[in-house]
């Protein structure tokens, strides 16, 4: 019998100066756009997770500092479920000479505006989501996540 899991990812929300910080990368859909984001490693803490995320795929160190929020989003396919941990945090700095992640084509500086028209190119309706909660201002501790 097969047991059902959700998928945990992590997410960086990473805005300066009114622009935030995508990736665009290849699926199986073509090129989408995304947050910084990547799934949960065996042992990892999900602050861990998304600092190592940001920086592997966009080449800019990412310190964590602050939840938006939590997001269970199952794809249309039916197929997976995503359980999204999106955080906000403090940019540091930039490697211009780090390869990025296998399927990264480029990382990217979008307006909100600019995020809200491309949305048929995001990875998932999590993209936008997690931006308006942001400019919500949507923000909780870290301490709202134990981990042993």
């Amino acid at each position: 019998m097969d047991i059902w899991k959700p998928n945990v990812t992590v997410a960086a929300i990473v805005e300066r100066e009114g622009r935030f910080l995508l990736v665009e990368e290849e699926t199986t859909e073509g090129l989408r756009f995304n947050q910084p984001a990547g799934h949960l490693d065996e042992g990892e803490s999900l602050v861990a997770a998304c600092a190592r995320e940001a920086l592997e795929e966009t080449a800019y160190e990412f310190t964590p500092t602050e939840l938006v929020g939590i997001y269970q989003w199952p794809r249309p396919q039916g197929d997976i479920t995503y359980l999204r941990f999106a955080f906000a945090g403090r940019l540091g700095a930039h490697d211009p000479t780090r390869r990025l992640d296998t399927g990264i084509v480029r990382a990217v500086w979008l307006t909100p505006e600019e995020i809200e028209a491309t949305q048929p190119r995001h990875r998932s309706p999590l993209v936008w989501q997690c931006v308006r909660d942001y400019l919500a201002g949507r923000r909780f501790p870290l301490d709202l996540i134990w981990s042993a």
